[in-house]
């Protein structure tokens, strides 16, 4: 929230920011009571109301294949921008990287998918991680993911920032990044958040910190 209210006054006219949180389904589902396969009717033993007109309704086929399948939890922390001239269209999304993004490799792949799939769709990333549990960087595997390496090293930072946005380019897109490592007790950068391709605003992350800090106590 303390990001929203930061970018909000930077904002040109027509476009908004609204914080997302999404932490997963914190409660299990008893299969039990949806999995009576053989006391469940299939789509065709419907009964047939007193008067109405008999029709054939044709049998789902069995699937040829069903097996367990385990869809990992997409946490998100995250601030989105749109821009409401054109149909509330997304344009920019800063992601807060959890714990729970670094701690599995089937969450680091949702994450980086999740970031390349916004920057496909012409939306501007900015990621922040400031988290020092996992060492891993997920910058650098949204690269990889892209086919390049920027970090020049093999051993690139657990913590950092970074924005990336697509633009056209004369025979192909192209991917503008900007990067910074973060160092604990040092200050945190600005990033730019691209609205369009000409259009940016400066997002001053240490701001935003001091005044959560502030508002939270903590010190």
């Amino acid at each position: 929230m303390r990001i929203v209210e930061e970018l909000a006054p930077r904002l040109p006219d027509g476009f908004v920011a609204e914080p997302r949180v999404h932490l997963g389904s914190y409660y299990e589902i008893d299969v039990t009571a949806f999995e009576q396969d053989g006391e469940r009717g299939g789509f065709d033993s419907a009964p047939i109301a007193s008067g109405s007109v008999a029709t054939s309704i044709e049998a789902c086929p069995a699937p040829t294949l069903t097996i367990d399948a385990d869809f990992p939890e997409q946490y998100a922390y995250e601030v989105l921008i749109f821009d409401v001239q054109r149909e509330r269209r997304l344009v920019a999304a800063v992601e807060i990287v959890s714990p729970a993004n670094k701690d599995r490799p089937e969450s680091r792949q949702l994450f980086v998918a999740k970031c390349f799939n916004l920057l496909r769709q012409d939306v501007c990333v900015s990621i922040v991680d400031p988290i020092t549990i996992r060492q891993f960087n997920l910058y650098s595997e949204l690269l990889a993911l892209l086919g390049h390496s920027d970090l020049g090293t093999n051993h690139p930072p657990s913590i950092y920032a970074a924005t990336c946005r697509k633009r056209a380019g004369t025979w192909q897109a192209k991917v503008d990044s900007w990067f910074q490592p973060l160092a604990i007790g040092e200050p945190l950068p600005s990033l730019p958040v691209w609205l369009s391709e000409t259009q940016f605003v400066s997002l001053d992350l240490e701001a935003s910190y001091e005044e959560t800090c502030r508002v939270l106590r903590i010190r």
